[in-house]
């Protein structure tokens, strides 16, 4: 069995989960998530705690009841602290600025760029070179941090771009004659 599949995952005080036929509701403080189950996963709630096991000796069921046990981490987590991503800016005269559930930027291109926010996702930008993205869905959080930053991604010559804050890049050398 799946190493992450075997571990439970502990439910916090203030957050309800719920089954239906083939979902999984998550509601918290942070929001309300849902997500699909697979018949090859067999859930169990006891006393506060949801155990994945597969529904047969498969592979996939194998796969799935671990992939299954972290998502649902993922939407307990998030309705409790939340996910944030942060990007910076770096370039002379890139900047951001946040409106309401838009995200204008101005990164070198002859017209400003205008993003905007999906539901359940916030932006702000406490510096005009870094931008902070937060959500309770961590892959709705880590696909708009992924959008945001193909709009300039960093380009190895210079460094200048759209970055993670965690991301480091590679300079190249220029050519040499």
């Amino acid at each position: 069995m799946s190493r992450v599949g075997k571990m439970p995952v502990t439910i916090p005080a203030g957050v309800d989960v719920s089954f239906q036929e083939n979902k999984i509701n998550v509601k918290g403080s942070g929001g309300a998530l849902s997500l699909s189950l697979n018949a090859l996963v067999t859930i169990s709630n006891d006393a506060g705690k949801l155990s994945f096991a597969p529904a047969n000796d498969s592979r996939e069921a194998n796969a799935m009841s671990g992939t299954l046990r972290q998502l649902v981490n993922n939407m307990v987590v998030g309705v409790t602290k939340g996910f944030e991503k942060k990007l910076n800016l770096v370039g002379v005269g890139y900047k951001a600025q946040a409106q309401g559930a838009k995200l204008n930027l101005a990164v070198g291109y002859s017209h400003p760029v205008n993003k905007d926010m999906p539901a359940g996702i916030t932006v702000a930008t406490p510096v005009p070179t870094e931008i902070v993205i937060k959500g309770a869905d961590r892959q709705r959080v880590g696909q708009v941090a992924a959008e945001i930053r193909a709009i300039r991604p960093p380009e190895p010559y210079k460094g200048k771009g759209i970055r993670y804050s965690d991301e480091k890049i590679t300079i190249k050398e220029t050519k040499k004659k």
